[in-house]
């Protein structure tokens, strides 16, 4: 048995508007007579600057756009319309008299599709009914992602309360404030609470990234080093470098490098990189490098680890995509990292060689 997909995909015409900007009247009334014999319902506007107003109040599912009209033409509208972020998908479908150069520039623009004039009417209906279905299809694509984050929002929330509580739980009972424990005692509590602290630390780490993704973090912007909040991650990560036996140093070429950032946010980032050179090298040295070099801050940690293979290097910032290490996490830790740093209008970037170690570079701008 076959399924059908259409009945997700199309629409009865009536439920979908479409915009008509034309500054011909004629123009207008023929594609409205058309459009209007196959039930859709059109909204007529005679320039760009009324289509756009129109858009931003009333996002239509279609535009139909001449691309000559006076003012402003309709490679102009479809730029402001593309460049608009508060606006959903809308396709747009150019009308145009003119050569092959006039449509190369209108879906450079941003259009979907277009067609020549004189307007065939089976071909314009046919290119409507086309749009319309990538509309819709678009559309539920966008709300099943939106279901998905409010899911994983309302998940993480609701698990990280017991986590919390069992986190204080297991810390009480560490200290010995129901009794004394024996030696074995000890060790097992001592495993629950280090398994529940990683799993409170992924629930935490999954939040983050709803609330990236989703749009919903807010950063605090202020003047800092970067250099401070390195030195103070390299002194509380040291610990774990001098138990495996690996050499960890910070250098830095100009220690009053200054970024506009959030603290908090770009200290994740640092901890997250030593911690990963830390967690993925069995001897040698971790040096962290931080450097001005044309009005950027570059901070290179560098490993001497086994290093990535160049396969998965492809996919090594995408949410859940772990690695084949048995030592690798959630996968969720440097696409956060990746966020929060695109959020600071920088980079983040890495190169690595089997056998011989990993170096993630995190670029960010200087503070004029």
């Amino acid at each position: 048995m076959t399924l059908d997909r259409t009945y997700f995909f199309d629409r009865p015409p009536e439920n979908n508007r479409i915009l008509v900007v034309d500054d011909s009247p004629d123009n207008l009334f023929l594609v409205q007579s058309i459009l209007a014999e196959e039930g859709y319902e059109s909204i007529l506007v005679e320039n760009g600057r009324e289509a756009i107003a129109y858009i931003e109040k009333s996002p239509p599912h279609l535009v139909l756009l001449d691309v000559m009209m006076p003012g402003m033409d309709g490679l102009e509208v479809t730029r402001t319309i593309r460049k608009n972020p508060a606006l959903p998908y809308i396709p747009i479908l150019l009308i145009t008299a003119y050569d092959g150069a006039s449509v190369v520039k209108g879906l450079d623009s941003g259009a979907d599709d277009f067609i020549r004039k004189p307007v065939e009417v089976d071909e314009l209906l046919a290119r409507v009914r086309s749009l319309l279905r990538l509309k819709h299809s678009v559309d539920e694509r966008d709300a099943i992602a939106r279901q998905r984050e409010d899911f994983v929002s309302r998940l993480t929330h609701d698990l990280r309360t017991p986590l919390i509580a069992a986190d204080r739980m297991l810390e009480l009972l560490e200290a010995g404030a129901l009794g004394e424990l024996s030696d074995a005692m000890s060790e097992v509590l001592s495993v629950m609470a280090r398994s529940n602290r990683n799993l409170l630390e992924m629930v935490n780490t999954l939040l983050e990234v709803y609330r990236y993704e989703a749009g919903r973090k807010t950063l605090i912007f202020s003047p800092l080093n970067p250099g401070e909040s390195i030195v103070e991650v390299v002194e509380e990560l040291s610990p774990l470098a001098v138990a495996k036996g690996l050499s960890l140093s910070f250098q830095s070429n100009d220690r009053k490098a200054i970024v506009m950032g959030d603290r908090i946010e770009l200290r994740r980032v640092f901890t997250n990189l030593i911690g990963n050179a830390i967690k993925f090298t069995d001897k040698g040295t971790i040096e962290v490098k931080l450097a001005i070099q044309s009005e950027r801050v570059k901070i290179e940690v560098l490993d001497t680890g086994q290093g990535i293979p160049s396969q998965d290097i492809d996919y090594l910032f995408q949410p859940f995509r772990q690695g084949k290490h048995k030592r690798s996490g959630s996968g969720l830790g440097l696409h956060l990292s990746l966020r929060i740093i695109e959020a600071h209008q920088g980079t983040i970037s890495v190169q690595s060689t089997l056998g011989e170690g990993t170096a993630f570079t995190v670029d960010l701008p200087q503070k004029s």
